[in-house]
């Protein structure tokens, strides 16, 4: 019986591999420790190999495409719906083996080792980020027992640790003192910590050409290009400029029924750390708009008469995602339209 599918069950240690032939007969569903997993694949002619996108799936994609499998890696969510009865590993890997051979199932992209190494300083600087914004919120708290009042923004924040750091202490006790001394020394260490990590990609933005193309759409700068470029990879697997606004959660939810259209908010369905990184350049790009009125974009003007800021900003997100689907296709820099 030549196995024609496989099903694969990640996990740290045990994995679970389910596999079927082209007649739908079940050739084995065995469970294999981590250092027999290649070893097992190397034995099977090649095939077509189905896993979650998950923790480690990309890394075991790219070992088994090298064996000469067909690898596809399924969004768990859509895994789900095939799963029969109970919840075991056996009952998960024949589920993805069922899923992976779906005409019209929806498939993630296999990254790169380049795109999970820009990736890791993406996530590295975000867990720095919010490590040193909980900090500053700490220092406001601690201060506000006091009667003291940091203005407010992060650069206001590190201002002020630094001060205390040359010597301009508060009058304040001198237990609170020596905290307030650690603490604002560890917000500036997390303050030059970020810095260097967004140094670093904009060294490696500047070795990149897509990277540079996508610099050029306002309200996107070097980490935000950086990011997509290392998560979407090639913008031509998604259709239109609409699909890649969906898959990063921008466009409505669709609760339309019985020829009635009602659209809801947006799905937040796609990758979250994008989504939050275009949001956050529109809602500047507003700020933008109302000390630079010469640098205002009609349309986003317009939009900001009829409807709230925060409305504006996710639907100047949802166009700005189209607009790099565009650069991204045809290879151009951003061109303004002018009416």
């Amino acid at each position: 019986m030549q196995v024609t599918t496989v099903g694969l069950d990640l996990a740290k240690n045990i994995f679970q591999v389910h596999g079927v032939s082209e007649n739908g007969e079940v050739a084995f569903n065995q469970a294999l420790r981590r250092a027999q997993l290649l070893a097992f694949f190397e034995k099977l002619p090649p095939c077509l190999v189905g896993m979650e996108a998950c923790g480690s799936s990309h890394y075991w994609a790219r070992e088994l495409s090298k064996l000469g499998h067909e690898v596809r890696l399924i969004p768990a969510m859509y895994v789900k719906p095939y799963v029969k009865r109970g919840k075991s590993d056996a009952v998960d890997a024949a589920a993805i083996c069922e899923a992976v051979t779906r005409p019209t199932m929806r498939f993630v992209a296999i990254k790169t080792e380049d795109q999970q190494g820009v990736l890791f300083v993406h996530r590295a600087r975000d867990l720095i980020v919010r490590q040193r914004t909980q900090l500053s919120n700490m220092l406001r708290g601690l201060l506000g027992e006091f009667g003291i009042v940091i203005a407010q923004g992060i650069g206001s924040a590190i201002k002020f640790a630094k001060a205390v750091l040359d010597g301009d202490k508060p009058n304040i006790p001198e237990i609170a003192i020596d905290v307030l001394s650690n603490l604002s020394n560890q917000l500036v260490a997390l303050h030059l910590r970020v810095r260097w990590y967004e140094m670093r990609m904009l060294l490696q933005a500047k070795q990149d050409p897509r990277v540079m193309l996508l610099r050029s759409i306002p309200g996107v700068g070097p980490v935000t290009a950086s990011a997509i470029i290392a998560t979407a990879g090639d913008a031509t697997q998604f259709k239109n400029g609409r699909e890649f606004a969906a898959w990063l959660g921008l466009t409505p939810l669709n609760r339309s029924s019985g020829g009635k259209e009602k659209l809801g908010r947006i799905t937040k369905m796609g990758d979250r750390y994008i989504r939050r990184l275009l949001v956050t350049g529109m809602t500047s790009r507003l700020r933008q708009m109302k000390t630079h009125p010469e640098r205002a974009d009609p349309w986003a003007q317009a939009l900001l008469d009829r409807k709230p800021v925060r409305l504006a900003t996710v639907a100047m997100a949802n166009k700005t995602a189209r607009i790099i689907w565009a650069v991204l296709t045809k290879n151009e820099y951003y061109r303004p339209h002018t009416a």
